[in-house]
């Protein structure tokens, strides 16, 4: 007969290993989020603190994907709004800066993903308003620029560990756009090329299949096995911008391509400013075509 003492233990040693299991488990994203309000005159600005702390609280403890993440795992991403008007109580204005980065195997060394600035947010917000999110339809403006943005950074993420791994990510977002249409600020075709709707529809248009291609070669196969073997992951990497510069050719200027470009320039002359001079100047015309207007950075590729 099990003692009383004895149950208690049992009991007790149940709820360590349920609450040990339940730490291991962890959401996709660590994101930190930074909210700048220094453009903005208001008396108090205590909403602003809230903001920040219920932002990286929605985007860190939401549940994207039905994937399992080892805290190691989580993405590690940045959100800098800026505030840049209060038209009203409780509804703002901003822009936002927004930042991926990938962990390179076997180096200490982080790769960024996304580097991406969007100039039209505007959103409202209380202190203590919960930020809800509902995938099938609109709720509001601010809850879905978030959960936009936690789909495009992990359907990211996924392309470079598997081709086109992003899919399922990417197809949210872009119900979340359509979701979004009637609020205009980014969300439509006609305000601008370069917004939320054409950064998502580029990344799922079929033209665009070569660079999510190119995404995964210059990653996996390219960065991954840099420490191990430079010659083939150089190799891997030129293929994957001969990717990326026939893409362009169809479609010039598409904001994807811009994004690629803002996030990867310094790394790809820090890769290419040694090693053989023949892949160097192939790189250096590469990146000519694509950013012609960045000519006097990219001479660095070929300097020595």
């Amino acid at each position: 007969m099990i003692s009383n003492s004895s149950i208690v233990k049992i009991f007790f040693l149940f709820l360590t290993i349920l609450t040990v299991s339940h730490s291991g488990i962890a959401q996709e994203l660590n994101c930190r989020v930074v909210v700048d309000d220094q453009q903005v005159d208001l008396t108090d600005k205590s909403v602003f603190n809230d903001l920040e702390q219920s932002l990286t609280r929605f985007l860190n403890e939401s549940k994207w994907t039905n994937d399992s993440y080892e805290p190691y795992e989580r993405i590690y991403c940045t959100f800098l709004i800026t505030i840049t008007s209060s038209p009203s109580i409780g509804n703002f204005n901003a822009t936002v800066q927004i930042q991926s980065f990938r962990p390179v195997y076997n180096a200490s060394y982080e790769t960024r993903i996304l580097n991406y600035g969007d100039r039209d947010w505007n959103f409202s917000y209380t202190i203590s308003q919960p930020v809800i999110f509902n995938q099938n339809s609109f709720t509001d403006n601010l809850s879905s620029l978030l959960a936009f943005y936690a789909y495009m950074i992990i359907g990211m993420d996924y392309d470079t560990f598997s081709e086109s791994g992003g899919t399922p990510y990417f197809e949210i977002a872009n119900r979340i756009v359509n979701n979004a249409q009637q609020q205009g600020g980014g969300w439509d075709q006609f305000s601008n090329n370069r917004n939320r709707y054409w950064l998502v529809n580029n990344m799922i248009s079929p033209q665009f299949l070569p660079y999510r291609e190119a995404m995964y070669q210059y990653h996996r196969l390219g960065l991954d096995v840099f420490t191990d073997n430079p010659d083939e992951a150089r190799r891997n990497i030129i293929e994957a911008l001969e990717k990326i510069s026939e893409v362009n050719k169809v479609s010039p200027n598409s904001v994807l391509i811009t994004t690629f470009l803002d996030s990867k320039r310094e790394e790809i002359i820090n890769i290419f400013s040694e090693g053989d001079m023949a892949q160097r100047r192939q790189v250096y015309n590469i990146m000519l075509r694509l950013e012609p207007s960045k000519s006097s950075d990219y001479t660095q590729i070929i300097r020595n």
